[in-house]
């Protein structure tokens, strides 16, 4: 009798320390499970972050070279618009007495084509740091929820393999985990590359815009102004100078006008270049941290979950890392955040600023090009009265 239940006794023993082990060596595999899937998410992640990155630099770059060499084309147009523009303006002025109104819509049209350009380029920068804070969620929300996916299915996992008494139904479940873990891992990583293009190409698309729009309203402003010049001077010397004269005088003007707008499209264009490749750096630098941070945190997370596991249940020590995963998470999406916002800010200040000081230099340009016109009419006036004079 006393044999029978010290058997019994060493056999339930047995059963309890092989449940242990067995429970061991499956929390062992879900924090194995837990670590790999981390790390690949992180480097599919990161690796295809920079990949479209450096294909949306690529892509601006050639864009802005293409315009440019449209804006060149576009400059010799304008040249001739503008000569025609001119003679008729001369013309009209020298006929019509209404001076002033024509002076006061064409200044109206200045202060409008400036306020258009500069909110345009400021909504512009906004909607392609919306981007970047959009792919920032993303990256950081695709690594949590694999997180979480992976540790809920090796918890369930954990639970019948120690529920069954068999070892090789455990192996099994634990190896059908890891392929469902690879298997979410996978589609994860292809719904982030998709949605990364999108936006890319959406913040792609947008500099385009803002490279087109910069130049035409810059263009267009130098041609309203000289239009204006021509007005003003046509008013200060029309009573003594004849109409051929005047339009040979402005062909100074004319030749100013196109070293302007070449300057312009240039400064332009090396301020669109330079933004983007900072803007592209900010992004593969913010990226990254926020990736690493989480990688770190969780990887730290676990291998104390696996000192702790020893002595405490396995599902409190899955719900501890769960939570503090997410807890990590949303720490990392609040910095980065506030860290784009002000990237964001500051950025948007310095485009508007550089937009306000070319079109004030184009002006100011413009009006010393005035002076000197005038002063060069004055000159021919005088030489023509003293020719009329003494001849």
């Amino acid at each position: 009798m006393n044999s029978n239940s010290s058997s019994s006794n060493s056999s339930s023993s047995s059963s309890s320390s092989s449940r242990s082990s067995s429970s061991s060596r499956s929390s062992s595999s879900s924090i194995v499970v837990v670590v790999v899937v981390v790390v690949v998410v992180v480097v599919v992640v990161v690796v295809v972050v920079v990949v479209v990155e450096v294909v949306e630099v690529v892509v601006v770059v050639v864009v802005v070279v293409v315009v440019l060499a449209v804006a060149v084309a576009l400059v010799v147009v304008v040249v001739v618009v503008v000569v025609v523009v001119v003679v008729v303006v001369v013309v009209v002025v020298v006929v019509v007495e209404e001076v002033v109104v024509v002076v006061v819509v064409v200044v109206v049209v200045v202060v409008v084509v400036v306020v258009v350009v500069v909110v345009v380029v400021a909504a512009a920068v906004v909607v392609q740091y919306i981007a970047v804070v959009l792919v920032l969620v993303v990256v950081v929300v695709v690594v949590a929820l694999e997180v979480v996916v992976v540790v809920v299915e090796n918890s369930s996992s954990s639970s019948s393999s120690s529920s069954s008494s068999s070892s090789s139904s455990s192996s099994s479940s634990s190896s059908s985990s890891r392929s469902s873990s690879s298997r979410s891992s996978s589609s994860s990583s292809r719904e982030v590359a998709v949605v990364l293009v999108v936006v890319v190409v959406a913040a792609a698309a947008t500099t385009v815009l803002v490279v087109v729009v910069v130049i035409v309203v810059v263009v267009v402003v130098v041609v309203v102004v000289v239009v204006v010049v021509v007005v003003v001077v046509v008013v200060v010397v029309r009573r003594r100078t004849r109409i051929v004269e005047a339009v040979v005088e402005y062909e100074y003007v004319v030749f100013v006008l196109v070293v302007v707008v070449v300057v312009v499209v240039v400064v332009v264009v090396v301020v669109v270049v330079v933004v983007e490749v900072v803007r592209v750096v900010v992004v593969v630098v913010a990226v990254a941290v926020a990736v690493a941070v989480v990688v770190v945190v969780v990887v730290v997370v676990v291998v104390v979950v696996e000192v702790v596991v020893v002595v405490v249940v396995v599902a409190v020590a899955v719900e501890v890392v769960v939570a503090v995963a997410v807890a990590v998470v949303v720490v990392v999406v609040v910095v980065v955040v506030v860290v784009v916002v002000v990237v964001v800010v500051v950025e948007v200040v310095v485009v508007v600023v550089v937009v306000v000081v070319v079109v004030v230099v184009v002006i100011v340009v413009v009006v010393v090009v005035v002076v000197e016109v005038v002063v060069v009419v004055e000159v021919v006036v005088v030489v023509v009265s003293i020719e009329n004079l003494y001849f």
